[in-house]
C-alpha cells in the first residue's frame, strides 16, 4: 500500500502541474487574443505568434482564424486543463488515510462523467468548424475507455464504503 501511496502523490503533484500549465496557457492566450497583447500576425497575417509575456520569443504559433482559434487552440487547452486537474484530484484519492469515503466515489465520479460525456461531444461539435485529424478519434476512444475503467472503480469504491458502514453498525 505504500508504494501505491507513493506512486499517487507523485501522479498528483505531475497532474497539478500539467493542469496548471494548461490553464494558465490559456487564459494567457485568451487574453493575449482578445487584447492583441503580444502577438505578431507573419506570413501574410495568415498565422499568429502569441508570444511569451515581456518578450519577442515566440510561445505558440497558430493559425489565424477564429474557428482553429476557438475549437484547435483554445478549447483543448481548456478541456485538457480541467482533464488534468481531474485527474490530479482522482490520484489524490488514492493517498488519503481512509479510502473508501463519499468524497472520494463523488472524486472517481466526476472524472468518469468527464471522460465519458465530454470528449466526443466537443469533437463531433469542432467537426461542423475545423477538420478533425483521425488521432483526435483515437483520443476521444481513449477517453472513452478511461471513463469506462473510472466507473468500474467508482462502483468497487461505493461498495467499499457500503461493506464500512456495515462493519461499522456491527461493531
Amino acid at each position: 500500500m505504500k508504494q501505491t501511496k507513493i506512486i499517487s502523490i507523485i501522479l498528483h503533484y505531475i497532474c497539478y502541474s500539467i493542469a496548471a500549465i494548461y490553464l494558465v496557457s490559456f487564459v494567457f492566450s485568451t487574453f493575449s487574443l482578445l487584447t492583441e497583447y503580444g502577438i505578431e500576425p507573419y506570413k501574410d497575417n495568415q498565422r499568429l505568434h502569441l508570444n511569451y509575456p515581456f518578450t519577442n520569443e515566440a510561445l505558440f504559433n497558430i493559425e489565424n482564424n477564429l474557428p482553429y482559434i476557438i475549437f484547435s487552440f483554445l478549447l483543448p487547452l481548456l478541456v485538457y486543463g480541467i482533464f488534468f486537474l481531474l485527474a490530479a484530484r482522482l490520484f489524490k484519492v488514492f493517498f488519503q488515510p481512509k479510502l473508501f469515503t463519499l468524497k472520494n466515489v463523488s472524486e472517481l465520479k466526476r472524472f468518469y462523467l468527464f471522460n465519458i460525456f465530454v470528449p466526443l461531444p466537443i469533437v463531433i461539435f469542432s467537426s461542423f468548424f475545423v477538420v478533425i485529424e483521425s488521432f483526435i478519434w483515437a483520443l476521444v476512444f481513449i477517453h472513452f475507455i478511461l471513463g469506462i475503467f473510472s466507473l468500474f472503480f467508482a462502483n468497487i469504491f461505493k461498495r467499499g464504503l457500503q461493506l464500512q458502514d456495515e462493519q461499522d453498525l456491527y461493531i
